[in-house]
């Protein structure tokens, strides 16, 4: 299959190189194109603009920052929505507010193309695996197309209603992964004065009721943090982190809602960033808490 990506940040480069490595043939996009270097290594096409990209592809392929880098995307005088995509089949995987999704999904069809919105659950070692979780909006009969290569990527995927579902659903799980990274903080607020081992501290939080389930992964990366240990390279990075609780804040209000731990999250998580912590990865949250906080 010919497909085309547009955004590599660090998980459109994994989802690029899973691709790849299933057999696929690859023409590839990003605004700063030293991002290419590694794709285009593995075979990957480099082409100068989102327009070409979609006119050299039968399926275009969209994960990108935010909405205002949708539109730059899609709607720019060389963007995809330039190209002829009668018959093409074009999979968004951003992180936005489902209205952006169903407003995309509209321009798409009008130009003869079928639309899946599919946000998924992960980071860039599951991509690389083809392990992330999938969650799909879109007719049935475009989940059908779509889903062969879904399955590449996702070890699951979820066929959760019509365009603006998958956004809703991914704003959905998201969020107590992350109210959680600051509920782990204040948890070793209460018990650091004990001494215990970090390591062994975080397998015994694994073990009861109220643990995250990202503690099975990142784990050990949380102890190292709380250890005070170096940061290694991020796979979700807090300032990420931080966009994806603006827009959940963004949608719940457009609802009519409140996220009131949400919203204290979040301005713990901008002080993080403020402090320098804005490019570590998310399980260094837990980490940062503590270090506000007397012995």
């Amino acid at each position: 299959m010919r497909i085309g990506i547009a955004g590599l940040g660090r998980m459109g480069a994994a989802i690029g190189l899973r691709l790849v490595e299933c057999g696929h043939e690859l023409v590839v996009w990003n605004r700063t194109p030293g991002k290419t270097a590694e794709l285009e290594a593995a075979g990957a096409k480099l082409v100068a603009t989102p327009a070409e990209l979609a006119g050299k592809v039968d399926t275009i392929l969209t994960i990108l920052t935010n909405a205002d880098a949708l539109a730059a995307v899609y709607d720019g005088a060389q963007g995809v929505l330039a190209a002829d995509l009668k018959g093409k089949l074009v999979v968004e995987m951003s992180t936005v507010q489902p209205r952006d999704e169903i407003a995309l999904a509209a321009k798409v069809r009008a130009k003869g193309a079928a639309f899946v919105e599919c946000p998924v659950g992960g980071t860039t070692g599951p991509a690389r695996q083809g392990k992330l979780l999938g969650l799909a909006g879109g007719s049935v009969e475009d989940i059908a197309r779509a889903r062969p290569l879904l399955d590449q990527m996702c070890r699951r995927v979820a066929h959760v209603g019509v365009v603006g579902a998958g956004a809703s659903m991914k704003l959905a799980i998201n969020l107590p992964l992350l109210v959680a990274y600051q509920a782990l903080g204040e948890a070793y607020v209460l018990c650091r004065h004990l001494g215990l081992d970090t390591t062994a501290l975080m397998e015994l939080f694994s073990d009861t009721s109220g643990a995250p389930n990202i503690l099975k992964a990142r784990g050990a990366a949380i102890a190292s943090a709380l250890a005070g240990e170096p940061p290694g390279a991020p796979a979700f990075d807090i300032d990420s982190i931080r966009k994806d609780l603006r827009t959940m804040i963004a949608e719940a209000k457009g609802r009519g809602a409140e996220l009131p731990l949400a919203e204290r999250t979040l301005r713990i998580f901008d002080d993080a960033s403020r402090e320098g912590w804005g490019d570590r990865d998310g399980s260094q949250l837990p980490a940062y808490w503590p270090r506000r906080q007397p012995l």
